[in-house]
Formats: structure tokens, C-alpha cells, sequence
């Protein structure tokens, strides 16, 4: 049986963790779980899953329910007390959004846990910091996202095996077809409603930019050290191969199914090992034309930023997330408009000082000053 801490265990990613260990308890158990603050949904894991420790980041939070945790679960509330949970089991399962899911990866490593990673930020912030460390501490690192699992797959598992190309995949979102004109008119409603993907807020929107593929590429160039002009992006708007690698004698190995994220969860619980994970068996027959796309970089604003921000390396990527979190922020609170997320990223790394990525702190400092100069430019031009 594989011991878990999950990390980020409210959020889309989390849920689903929850739902994999439910489908095989024999072959699972939640040893920790950290959320950051809602509160409700936790408990309500806690109380099913019993593990040995608990913990809410968001200190009041933790204190409104710190009377209901069930005797005998070790609990505790604050940054220091979620970053505690990583100390239990075998796995960290970093599935918290954002920023703040790059020290618990950090924590895992120093701690020589395998590291289950759903959170983007890790290596998009701390991508050239956090695969030193891995490596030095001679740990496995599974990718969670889809793009990533199927490149991992495709592979063998081996994220040093040899290729020509890693071919990611992209749905497009579901603006891909729009003209400059109509994006000016979309609304955050409109942004939710990602064509064959089910996500959580933040994540579907940077899907409707493109940035979220942006993102992917800067992963890749980590998880697998590839340079840039070895990772292809095409659009494939089934969303049923969900990345490929080319080798050099030309073979292509794909990797398809039906879009759901609990197969990727799964694997990187399992593998090599493989076993049923609720997913229907492609329907062939039925699937009519597997179509592909091209994504040129600059008809996509947000994605050439990732891109333009990778070749610019040093701490300009984790300059860029900043942004971005604050930017979509303010576009789903309605402060700003659709186009205004590159727009307030591109100002932001304009004003980025480089800084080279040695250290935690240097990243925080980096992802603290992006947020603000963010901030500073919304309320500038967006009053």
C-alpha cells in the first residue's frame, strides 16, 4: 500500500486524488492531507480518510474547526503547520495552486519523498532549483499534468530517454478561432466554459489565453532538459491525444484517451504499474476526424509571453506567473478586461530586475515583486 501526503487536497487536482484513493483503498492511504482554507470540504475528507495529520494553511481557517477534527489526527493551521504535512508518507501529492505549492515541493525534496507533482508553478517558477535539487537527492518526480504524464509515458517513463521532439498537444480553448474583435467582448462566464476539460477557475482561464501551454513548454524544457527548439505545440481540439514524442528514426508514440485527469493522477501513484481507473475504452469507431491545428506564438499573446520569458530565463518565469495570478484575478473579479492579461504580464516583465534563481528566496522575492508591480498597473490603468 502506498502512503500519500496530499497537498492541495480541496482543489480540482485534490478532489480527484480523493476519488482515485476511493476506487482503490486497498492499494492507497492518505497518511496527511493539507487544504489551504476551505474549510468545510476538509473536514468532510479528514472525517473519511483519517489520517495521521491534518492541516489548514490559512489560520483562521483552522481555528474555526480546529474542535471538530476527530480524536486522535495530529492537527494544525498555518504555513509552517501544511508544510509539516510533507513528513508523512512515502509520496507528496503537490496538487496546491499556485505560488505557494513550490516550497512544498522544495520540502519534499529535502525530505527525499517522491514527489506526485500537479502544480505547475513548481517548475515554472523554480524549474532550473528545484530538478538540481531532485537530482542530488536521487528522487522520482511524476508529472500529473496530462501533457506531461503523456510525454512521461511515451518516454517509458524515462524522463532522460533520447528524442527528437516532445509534440505537446493543446485543445485551443475555446477562443482559438476568434478574431481580435470578439475577444475584446469576452466575459469571464464565457472564459469558464472550456470546450472538453473540466478545471479548476484559474487554470481554465489560462487555458482560454493559451498561457497554461506556454506554461507546459517551460515544464518540459525542465522535466525532460529540453531546449526550446525541441518542443513542438499543436492544437488538437478532441482533446484525445494528449501529447507525442518523435525519435530519431522518425516513430512518433502518442498518447490518447478520453480527457479526464484521474488517469494521470492514477499513474503517477502506480506506475509502472497500471490498473483501472474508471475511464471508458476509446470509442474508434465513433470518433469521427482527429484534427490538428497549428498555434502560431504570436497570434496568442499570453503564450509567446511564457515563451518570450523562457528564452529570457533566469527569474523572468516566475516574474511572469505573478503576473498572470493577479491578472486573472482581476479579469474574473471584472477589473479588467480579457486582453488586459497580456497586457498587464508584459508590463510586468518589462519591469523585471534579473535576478538569477539560486535560492527560494530570490523566486519569493521575484513572485512578490511581480504581484505588486501587477497590482500597480491595474489600478493605474483600469480605475
Amino acid at each position: 500500500m502506498k502512503t500519500i501526503a496530499l497537498i492541495g487536497s480541496t482543489g480540482s487536482i485534490g478532489t480527484q486524488v480523493c476519488s482515485v484513493v476511493r476506487r482503490h483503498p486497498d492499494k492507497f492511504k492518505i497518511k496527511s492531507i493539507v487544504a489551504n482554507a476551505s474549510a468545510d470540504l476538509f473536514l468532510a475528507q479528514v472525517k473519511e480518510f483519517m489520517p495521521e495529520y491534518a492541516a489548514l494553511a490559512d489560520e483562521e481557517a483552522g481555528k474555526a474547526i480546529a474542535s471538530q477534527i476527530p480524536a486522535g489526527i495530529k492537527f494544525g493551521y498555518g504555513e509552517q503547520a501544511a508544510e509539516e504535512a510533507i513528513a508523512y508518507g512515502e509520496v507528496a501529492f503537490v496538487a496546491a495552486t499556485g505560488f505557494a505549492g513550490l516550497k512544498y515541493s522544495l520540502k519534499a525534496v529535502e525530505l527525499h519523498k517522491d514527489i506526485a507533482l500537479a502544480n505547475k508553478e513548481t517548475l515554472v517558477c523554480g524549474g532550473e532549483l528545484v530538478m538540481g535539487k531532485v537530482k542530488g537527492a536521487g528522487i522520482d518526480l511524476m508529472p500529473v499534468d496530462s501533457e506531461h504524464s503523456a510525454l512521461w509515458q511515451a518516454l517509458s517513463f524515462r524522463a532522460n530517454a533520447p528524442f527528437r521532439r516532445l509534440i505537446i498537444t493543446a485543445s485551443g480553448g475555446p477562443f482559438y478561432a476568434y478574431t481580435n474583435e470578439q475577444l475584446q467582448n469576452v466575459t469571464p462566464m464565457s472564459a469558464l466554459k472550456h470546450p472538453t476539460w473540466q478545471m479548476g477557475a484559474k487554470i481554465t482561464i489560462d487555458s482560454a489565453t493559451l498561457l497554461n501551454k506556454g506554461f507546459e513548454v517551460i515544464e518540459a524544457r525542465w522535466l525532460y532538459d529540453a531546449p526550446l527548439e525541441k518542443i513542438h505545440t499543436i492544437v488538437q481540439p478532441e482533446s484525445i491525444i494528449h501529447s507525442m514524442v518523435e525519435f530519431d528514426d522518425g516513430c512518433v508514440m502518442a498518447q490518447m484517451s478520453y480527457p479526464t485527469m484521474e488517469l494521470p493522477i492514477q499513474l503517477a501513484l502506480t506506475y509502472p504499474d497500471r490498473f483501472d481507473c474508471g475511464l471508458k475504452p476509446l470509442n474508434f469507431e465513433a470518433l469521427g476526424a482527429i484534427r490538428f491545428l497549428p498555434l502560431d506564438r504570436k497570434r496568442f499573446p499570453c503564450y509567446d509571453l511564457a515563451l518570450t520569458a523562457l528564452e529570457m530565463g533566469d527569474n523572468y518565469p516566475c516574474a511572469l506567473n505573478g503576473a498572470g495570478e493577479i491578472a486573472v484575478r482581476a479579469f474574473l473579479d471584472e477589473k479588467i478586461p480579457f486582453l488586459a492579461i497580456a497586457d498587464v504580464m508584459r508590463s510586468v516583465l518589462e519591469q523585471t530586475e534579473r535576478m538569477q534563481t539560486d535560492s527560494y528566496e530570490i523566486l519569493k522575492t521575484t513572485d512578490a515583486r511581480a504581484r505588486a508591480l501587477a497590482r500597480e498597473n491595474i489600478s493605474a490603468v483600469y480605475k
